[in-house]
């Protein structure tokens, strides 16, 4: 079956509106798309892109049974990239709406010549709901979503009580929910989320927020905010079993 086109104008002028029914926690803006992003989307996106409308069956993909690591919102991607090259055991696939992100991303994998890394430019709720089978991730991150600073616009974030439902049954038993923020305000939303949701339970008991792991790379953005005084907070939940 052909793969759908992310890419095409009357899919992202299909894709504006708000699904019926829910409210998204992302405006999606275009921005300026460079020649080497526009050539990564036009060569590399066939192979290393993911179709939002085919279920994600992980070793048709990659060919092997590993641990399988799912992004929403890689930003530019260097990080999630990273990540990859250094766990060459571990599979990853990573979500995100935007074309630059996107087109930046798939030359990190062409760059690092990575085997383990497949790319969804679409809507993550959609793509974990209709894609990803339950209880297949070992672990699910949320790296600096957008905040939506004003309380107007608080019902746009993407950590709900609704969202944390479908990522349980999307994790295995013990599987970890990885979120990281740098506003302490979102922060304390979703702790609070996450200590009301009775599926999960932090890897820190005692205290919601964790110590950033290994595993998890410093941004550019992360390490400037560090040298300005900003806070970062993570929060690590495992799936009770």
């Amino acid at each position: 079956m052909t793969q759908s086109d992310p890419f095409d104008p009357n899919t992202l002028k299909d894709n504006q509106s708000e699904p019926k029914g829910r409210i998204r926690s992302f405006i999606r803006r275009q921005g300026r798309v460079t020649a080497g992003q526009t050539r990564a989307l036009e060569t590399l996106w066939p192979i290393f892109g993911l179709d939002p409308c085919q279920p994600f069956m992980a070793q048709e993909v990659f060919h092997r049974e590993a641990p399988l690591i799912l992004e929403i919102g890689f930003g530019n991607g260097e990080s999630l990239a990273k990540m990859a090259a250094e766990h060459p055991d571990q599979d990853f696939i990573g979500i995100d709406v935007h074309r630059p992100g996107v087109g930046h991303l798939l030359l990190h994998i062409e760059g690092l010549n990575l085997k383990n890394l497949r790319v969804y430019c679409a809507d993550a709720i959609e793509v974990l709901t209709n894609c990803i089978h339950d209880n297949s991730l070992d672990r699910l991150q949320l790296f600096f979503p957008d905040p939506w600073p004003k309380t107007r616009h608080h019902k746009r974030r993407i950590v709900n009580p609704e969202f944390l439902s479908l990522v349980v049954r999307k994790l295995k038993d013990d599987g970890l929910f990885h979120a990281a923020t740098d506003w302490e305000n979102y922060a304390e939303h979703m702790a609070e989320a996450l200590e009301n949701c009775q599926a999960m339970v932090s890897n820190h008991p005692e205290n919601p927020f964790s110590k950033r792991p290994d595993y998890r790379p410093l941004t550019k953005f992360e390490k400037r905010g560090q040298r300005l005084g900003h806070g970062v907070w993570d929060l690590i939940y495992a799936k009770r079993v």
